[in-house]
């Protein structure tokens, strides 16, 4: 999130494997003195949006950062209405209005352009790239991504490949070009190792991942998953570990490594316990029975199909009750105990009537 302070520029990791560039802020200082001459008002109202934001109150940070940035274009503040133009992307981008997101960016690209901003331009193109792949247009977002790529590399900026590396390999996963997805996510890879950034590596390791997956070479996921989950412990990301878990667990039951995945799935459930994660508890019983079903145990599957039963009654999930009730029925046919799954039927039946 931008913060009205001095900062470095990262390229951060967002929503769906994306990693965006964040504008690079005018130190406070300069901010502040450049102010002096007219009234704080538009400042005021920068501030206020960028705390909306940082709070997810996307209605009413647009509604201040809109504002904010008539005064900044009233008053021919350029570095000013960069603050505010990044800041309604950011809103636009993290609310799911992709349309927005792109109208803010080609605002934003056309002011670095005149005012000579390589880093404003790079963080444009990223987020009109992306906002394109989100709403299916890949062409155009190959089109914004590829110029990003370009430019990173004329100016030597690692960091800005790395993300526009990995946002075209998002892409072309999108787009079914799964080969393509994996040599850009491959070069993404090796740039962030040169960097040493612990971060984007683990986010690209799990795109990486994600793309051998998709492609069916469950070994090699394998490997990149478990790279990832290795980094992800060290940065303490329980959330990324809590979802590679579950990767790796999938790619291995693939595999008909069934023990191996449920090594997996159980892991994942105690990092989720820990992390009081509910949601993902539900998951990892319910992957836990699907792999003791595989192996012909089903006292074990039955087990952790009840827990899963249990816990989504308690979430008041009536889709994951109806889910663990119909893989309880299943596993008591399976086992031979068909008065139990009789039992299961009838409750399925009354569930059906809420």
């Amino acid at each position: 999130m931008i913060q009205v302070q001095s900062r470095t520029v990262y390229p951060n990791v967002r929503q769906r494997g994306t990693i965006n560039h964040e504008y690079q802020q005018v130190p406070a200082e300069i901010l502040m003195s450049e102010l002096d001459d007219y009234s704080s008002e538009a400042y005021t109202l920068l501030c206020e949006g960028i705390q909306h934001q940082q709070a997810g109150e996307f209605v009413a940070a647009t509604k201040s950062l809109q504002q904010s940035l008539a005064l900044f274009q009233a008053f021919g503040n350029s570095h000013l209405q960069a603050q505010a133009i990044s800041s309604l992307i950011l809103v636009a981008y993290n609310s799911g209005d992709y349309k927005g997101a792109i109208s803010y960016s080609q605002q934003c690209l056309s002011l670095a352009i005149e005012i000579n901003d390589v880093r404003l331009r790079l963080q444009s193109l990223s987020h009109i790239g992306n906002s394109y792949r989100h709403i299916g247009n890949y062409e155009q977002a190959t089109e914004y991504l590829q110029d990003c790529l370009n430019i990173a590399r004329s100016c030597g900026d690692k960091k800005s490949q790395v993300a526009a590396l990995n946002n075209l390999g998002l892409v072309y996963k999108a787009n079914g070009n799964l080969q393509q997805a994996i040599e850009y996510k491959e070069q993404s890879l090796k740039l962030v190792r040169e960097l040493k950034d612990s971060f984007a590596e683990e986010q690209v390791l799990k795109n990486l991942g994600n793309a051998w997956y998709a492609l069916g070479n469950y070994q090699k996921a394998i490997e990149c998953y478990r790279d990832c989950v290795r980094i992800a412990r060290t940065l303490n990301n329980h959330r990324s570990v809590i979802q590679v878990l579950k990767h790796l667990g999938n790619a291995c039951y693939a595999l008909n490594n069934y023990p191996q995945a449920i090594q997996y799935y159980e892991e994942r459930l105690k990092v989720a316990e820990k992390a009081q994660d509910k949601r993902s508890q539900e998951q990892s019983l319910g992957s836990l029975g699907v792999a003791y079903e595989a192996l012909g145990d089903y006292s074990n599957a039955i087990k952790y199909y009840e827990e899963r039963l249990n816990l989504s009654q308690e979430m008041k999930d009536l889709k994951s009750e109806e889910q663990a009730l119909a893989s309880l029925k299943a596993a008591c046919y399976a086992s031979g105990d068909y008065a139990k799954a009789v039992q299961y039927e009838e409750i399925i039946k009354g569930t059906q009537t809420r």
